[in-house]
């Protein structure tokens, strides 16, 4: 099977050198357009899809990213692993600003979001409790060079577009456990997972949040600076990562590939048709 890295991050992720054949093309997809047109082309031999979340010039809000519409073009180009990259705040000391985070956990806080694919008429039930794979977060950890990046943490996705009160960063840090918030990493991973499609999420730290006692409120021009020269490595670590995997694909040995194998609960002779058409990219393999 060829393997197809999907992208999804910010506009600076697709100018990445020796990108051959580089064409950016507009996906249909029965849950309305994606964010924008994608990149496609190969590095090192490897098919790439490189998708702007936000759209290019930041055209949406974390809350109005099309997120099915997203997962559903990439899964229609042929995508068989995502790589997420966003910027997220810091509940820990170790995870300064600066630092990615390779993810492996979510708490979803986030609730103005349509998070499935599946409802009335074709109900189905994916695992999630282990909800970024193995294999793929392990490679995304070893293509990051000059940078410090930390293997394992747990986001807290918020709705947005605020950044947080003091009590709730302290909620989140103290009691919860959380080591990182962000506001786009879910439902794409929720999705993902549905559209049996492997998914990493490399978090950069820009901020911590506004629960630490020396650093105080979240300051957007810190963070647009930081940004900025996280730029650099968060290219590198894609441009790495193609050598690293290979082209061809294995079956993924932890299933997300298989993740709707026994997910359908709806009776075949009780499925709204047309919501099973809509499904035929994320679900057409079970379906």
């Amino acid at each position: 099977m060829e393997r197809v890295i999907g992208v999804i991050g910010g506009s600076g992720l697709y100018e990445i050198d020796g990108l051959e054949g580089a064409d950016w093309v507009t996906v249909e997809t029965p849950w309305g357009p994606p964010s924008d047109a994608i990149l496609t082309g190969r590095l090192d031999g490897v098919r790439m899809a490189f998708l702007p979340r936000h759209g290019r010039g930041h055209v949406h809000s974390p809350s109005s990213v099309p997120y099915r519409a997203n997962i559903d073009a990439l899964k229609r180009l042929g995508v068989t692993d995502i790589v997420s990259v966003s910027a997220c705040g810091s509940f820990r000391e170790e995870l300064a600003p600066g630092d990615f985070v390779i993810i492996d956990q979510f708490i979803d806080r986030a609730f103005a979001r349509e998070k499935s694919f599946f409802g009335t008429g074709c109900v189905a039930h994916v695992s999630l409790a282990h909800p970024t794979c193995p294999d793929l977060s392990r490679a995304c950890f070893e293509a990051a060079e000059g940078v410090t990046v930390h293997m394992g943490g747990t986001y807290l996705a918020m709705e947005g577009p605020q950044f947080s009160t003091l009590a709730e960063s302290r909620l989140y840090r103290e009691q919860w456990g959380a080591d990182v918030i962000g506001m786009t990493n879910m439902p794409e991973a929720k999705l993902a997972r549905e559209a049996e499609i492997c998914y990493a999420s490399v978090a950069m730290v820009t901020d911590y949040d506004s629960w630490h006692p020396h650093h105080g409120e979240v300051d957007i021009s810190d963070i647009i600076a930081i940004l900025g020269a996280n730029a650099n490595h968060a290219r590198a670590l894609v441009a790495r990562l193609p050598a690293l995997v290979g082209a061809a694909r294995a079956p993924c040995p932890h299933g997300c590939d298989h993740a709707l194998d026994h997910a359908i609960m709806t009776a075949p002779e009780r499925r709204d048709p047309d919501l099973v058409a809509r499904l035929d990219a994320v679900a057409g393999r079970v379906l």
